[in-house]
């Protein structure tokens, strides 16, 4: 591992600290490319406008025009936590702004796959509906919005994944990353993007004078016309999602993730995702990202990947205390299943990958592994273990479930720095047609279906891809810091305020690094390695997670801030991530 110290353009840093940021928040901000304190106004006033958007102003008038004709409205949604937040955005965020039949239908993980499908929208036309909307899913559903518009549906695709050669002939589609497209943050999540028609169709509600001027107390006015709704609510929804997915935090997702999080800190957060941080043992009070992306996220994914995704929106658009409790408890009860059944995966998929190489030599550039016994629900988050443990990019295959298509193996793929996975496997598509029956993604995650007797093929395929694209450099792990912590900054107060900000992909969390002393060291639960360091002349406490071999007497190390307390007294400790041997 080489450990690199970010540069800090001491101009942006200075700046900003006579703007009045915090020292170490200014150095923080600058090497991440803040320039200007105006960067890190999270005001809703600084959202970029939906007008820019392309297909936002006509999903608008569709939706508005459903609304008055009294339509029904079906969501098909996807099952993942952007999917399940993004639906119950669009539930909620509809029957705000005076939908009256609004309902929605997830695809089943193993039965229907991804996206929409023409058996769903069968399904969606047999509940009566008039008007599709598909939320984080539909811009590669070419056939499934044929079938849909065939049946007399009205369609609109909102989606955030990049499309394919060929787009779907909907009746709208808002998606910032099809052609044309000229809205600044192409890295909304799929919830964003919802969020985004939203506005724009309460503004196209409002140019046709569906509410009120003046807010009477939400009685409305004299001529019965209601006030206009108030979106804010759905923005904790918005963060959860946005965070939960892994996109790029850039400042317009930034903004909706901090204005999220103020709401949720506030008390002012659906009862499901209260109950969730109930169940995860977390306070709403002093909510963070890393709670997104560690507590709440992976509970939610969970009833996707191993259940039925209607518990997680269920949760999510429940009002009912008692009811988001008991949804609550049983997401929690199937992310204890799933971390169970990752856990014996992981280990024979390590295995598998190790195989393909001899001891004491490199990786090969890419994995990619099948197991006849892999569950299809857990391949992506073991996938992500494959890619931390060898710095590789890493697909693994699981036996499709699906009734009929036992011969067809699902993959999932994770990647690193440098390695766009959706493009690899469009070259690979190209090289061996044929081979992959579906794939779709992103740069850094992608998904796939082969027939098994093709796998040996795209296991060659997509390693020459990596042989041709990766380089020396880019296959040696990096880990990017903020360099040294100054002692003054080692107090428990600093660490809630870095905890306060909003971190996350593209928008790195604080990583320090700097050679210490190590006093001692000892192995706590048989995985992770509890240390005594000597930091700047003062000793403080370490752990490494999921570490067990020792470390030399001097060594630096890469570490994050956390604060645990002792006695009834909180202490600065180090949470290792690597270090330089």
């Amino acid at each position: 591992m080489k450990i690199i110290a970010r540069d800090v353009p001491p101009r942006a840093a200075w700046a900003l600290e006579q703007a009045g940021v915090h020292p170490l928040l200014a150095r923080l901000f600058a090497a991440r490319g803040v320039y200007g304190a105006d960067e890190l106004d999270d005001g809703l006033a600084r959202l970029l406008p939906p007008a820019g958007l392309k297909g936002a102003p006509e999903a608008a008038a569709l939706l508005a025009d459903a609304i008055a004709a009294d339509q029904r409205i079906c969501i098909v949604a996807d099952y993942d936590c952007d999917g399940a937040t993004a639906c119950a955005v669009a539930v909620r965020g509809l029957r705000l702004l005076g939908a009256r039949h609004v309902d929605y239908l997830v695809p089943d993980r193993v039965v229907d796959g991804y996206g929409l499908t023409p058996a769903i929208a069968g399904r969606v036309k047999a509940r009566g509906a008039d008007l599709l909307v598909t939320v984080d899913n539909g811009i590669a559903s070419v056939d499934g919005v044929a079938a849909a518009r065939a049946l007399g549906l009205a369609v609109l695709v909102t989606d955030h994944h990049l499309p394919g050669a060929e787009l779907p002939a909907t009746d709208v589609t808002v998606n910032p990353n099809q052609p044309g497209c000229a809205f600044e943050s192409k890295a909304l999540a799929g919830v964003g993007v919802m969020f985004y028609v939203l506005l724009a169709l309460r503004a196209e509600l409002r140019r046709r004078g569906t509410f009120c001027e003046l807010r009477l107390q939400g009685r409305g006015d004299a001529q019965g016309a209601p006030p206009q709704p108030k979106l804010d609510s759905l923005l904790p929804l918005v963060a959860l999602g946005t965070v939960a997915d892994v996109v790029k935090l850039d400042a317009n997702n930034r903004r909706l993730v901090a204005q999220g999080l103020r709401r949720i800190r506030a008390g002012a957060l659906p009862a499901g995702m209260a109950a969730l941080f109930a169940a995860a043992g977390r306070r709403a009070q002093a909510a963070t990202t890393f709670d997104f992306g560690f507590a709440l996220g992976p509970r939610i994914n969970a009833a996707g990947r191993l259940a039925d995704m209607t518990i997680g929106i269920e949760c999510l658009l429940t009002d009912d205390a008692t009811q988001a409790e008991a949804l609550a408890r049983t997401l929690d009860a199937i992310n204890r299943e799933r971390r169970e059944i990752e856990g014996g995966m992981r280990e024979q998929a390590l295995l598998l990958a190790e195989s393909l190489f001899a001891e004491g030599t490199p990786p090969p550039p890419a994995i990619s592994v099948f197991g006849a016994d892999f569950h299809e629900g857990v391949v992506g988050i073991v996938a992500s273990r494959l890619k931390d443990r060898l710095h590789r990019p890493a697909f693994v295959f699981a036996a499709s479930s699906a009734p009929g298509r036992g011969h067809e193996l699902k993959g999932s793929g994770r990647s690193i720095p440098g390695f766009h996975l959706r493009d690899a496997l469009d070259l690979v598509a190209k090289r061996h047609p044929g081979v992959l029956l579906k794939f779709g993604g992103h740069a850094m995650a992608a998904g796939c279906t082969v027939a098994e007797a093709h796998f040996a093929v795209f296991e060659q395929a997509f390693a020459q891809v990596a042989r041709e694209w990766l380089d020396a450099a880019t296959l040696t792990r990096r880990l990017d810091t903020d360099g040294p912590l100054a002692p003054e900054y080692r107090r428990p107060d600093l660490v809630d305020t870095l905890h306060h900000e909003v971190w996350g992909q593209g928008f790195a969390p604080p990583v320090f690094s700097e050679e210490v002393e190590v006093l001692s060291q000892r192995l706590v639960g048989e995985k992770h390695l509890a240390l005594k360091l000597r930091h700047q002349g003062q000793p403080v406490d370490g752990i490494w997670f999921g570490h067990t071999d020792p470390l030399p007497a001097r060594v630096t190390l890469a570490f994050r801030l956390d604060a645990d307390e002792w006695q009834g007294q909180r202490r600065v400790r180090f949470l290792v991530e690597g270090a330089e041997l």
